[in-house]
């Protein structure tokens, strides 16, 4: 930050105000390219999340089982599912590149994914 030459910080002439002008515009741009530069960095960052649960089998009570997408900027992520029974537990993830998979998606990963990219909208 810039500082004027006397003790109350206040400017002692007109060429003081100027060059505090510059001074400052120089560091809003810098600022600014910073700002540009986090919120590209940050299109690749998981920022948007979409959950389901529900019961696959009918001997078992309750929505044990659940799929959740997480996704970033351009819905680019994976998708986890997990499915819950009396005797074991399976967990299935597939990736997803702009909102699609190459694997075959079940009803419920793909209500997951749909709610994970209407998050951030």
């Amino acid at each position: 930050m810039f500082k004027f030459s006397n003790k109350k910080n206040k400017p002692l002439s007109e060429k003081e105000i100027i060059s505090s002008l510059k001074e400052l515009n120089k560091e809003v741009g810098s600022l600014k390219e910073e700002l540009k530069d986090i919120k590209k960095k940050s299109e690749d960052h998981f920022q948007k999340l979409g959950l389901v649960r529900f019961n696959p089998f009918s001997e078992i009570g309750g929505d044990q089982s659940f799929a959740i997408a997480i996704l970033d900027k351009n819905n680019n992520g994976a998708v986890l599912t997990s499915h819950y029974s009396r005797d074991n537990n399976r967990v299935y993830a597939k990736p997803v590149k702009e909102g699609k998979s190459t694997y075959v998606l079940t009803k419920e990963e793909k209500i997951a994914i749909e709610k994970a990219k209407l998050s951030q909208d």
